[in-house]
């Protein structure tokens, strides 16, 4: 329980609405996930992961495969009797050139993060629906934050929050559907950045786990899904920003963009080579970043 303080555990139990409750969180081996559980059951739900790897209390299950989600989602639902509430974490995160064909693993994240997603959602709908329940889907503010490198991630992740809210509006009689936007948070999915020496701590802002955990359990105990929730304050600014000043917002990223190519940040990663010439030729902004041709607001 080492991501959630006790104390902030108890003032949570203290007007919990999850006692009693069936959950699912897919992504439970993972940070998120793994602490959610934990989180969970401490506050009387009766939660079930689903994951890839193995554990105590999760239905193993590969998101990207159609016949194991239909088992595992059934399995899952049939052990809690009913389901309340779903909660999604599976995602992976590789790092892309966009100039470059998408690979395997730009379509292993399109498979995981937004296909993934899709598959157990539409599995659980009908015991969602008759229990009038809640869909949680952790996106990014990479949805929002244009990142270097990070393609792949950030279509799959704002590809997500638009199919949150399809998802919503068309069934939302009858389901809850909230959308959260963790920061940069220091878990394994950032792995791949770092091996290829492309991190990008300090582009968005930083949270924890914890940050993110407390979110997510608070935005389902509220008695009207929220729509769209940041895990901090920073955060929600930062996804504001992202959906009334992009413009704004992608000037400022460049800025900060240029000052960790000047300072060398990426020196010695393969995947920045381009990157590093195309600013020594356009020193003062990156193209695109205003002007030009007009853009399309996401969202």
């Amino acid at each position: 329980m080492s991501a959630v303080p006790r104390e902030t555990l108890r003032s949570l139990a203290a007007r919990s609405a999850y006692a009693g409750r069936a959950v699912i969180v897919t992504g439970a081996a993972g940070a998120f996930g793994s602490a959610t559980l934990r989180v969970l059951r401490f506050l009387g739900a009766d939660a079930i992961g689903i994951d890839r790897v193995p554990g105590a209390g999760v239905v193993t299950c590969d998101v990207t495969d159609d016949e194991q989600v239909r088992a595992a989602v059934t399995e899952a639902v049939a052990r809690l009797g009913r389901l309340d509430t779903l909660i999604h974490y599976a995602g992976v995160g590789p790092v892309t050139d966009v100039g470059q064909s998408p690979d395997a693993e730009v379509r292993e994240a399109l498979e995981v993060n937004l296909l993934g997603t899709w598959r157990v959602t539409a599995a659980a709908l009908p015991a969602l629906l008759d229990a009038r329940g809640r869909v949680i889907v952790t996106a990014s503010l990479l949805a929002g934050v244009t990142m270097p490198f990070s393609a792949a991630y950030t279509v799959s992740k704002r590809a997500l929050t638009a199919y949150a809210d399809v998802l919503r509006m068309e069934y939302g009689t009858h389901l809850g559907v909230t959308t959260v936007y963790p920061g940069y948070v220091d878990t394994a999915i950032h792995d791949r950045s770092r091996a290829a020496r492309v991190a990008l701590e300090g582009l968005v802002p930083a949270e924890s786990v914890r940050d993110t955990v407390l979110t997510v359990v608070r935005a389902g105990a509220e008695r009207s899904a929220p729509r769209d929730v940041a895990s901090t304050r920073a955060g929600m600014a930062a996804l504001r920003l992202a959906r009334h000043a992009p413009g704004l917002l992608d000037r400022g990223l460049a800025a900060r963009l240029r000052h960790l190519v000047r300072t060398q940040e990426f020196e010695g990663a393969d995947l920045a080579v381009g990157l590093r010439q195309r600013h020594s030729l356009m020193p003062t902004r990156l193209a695109g970043s205003a002007g030009g041709a007009p853009r399309i607001c996401e969202q």
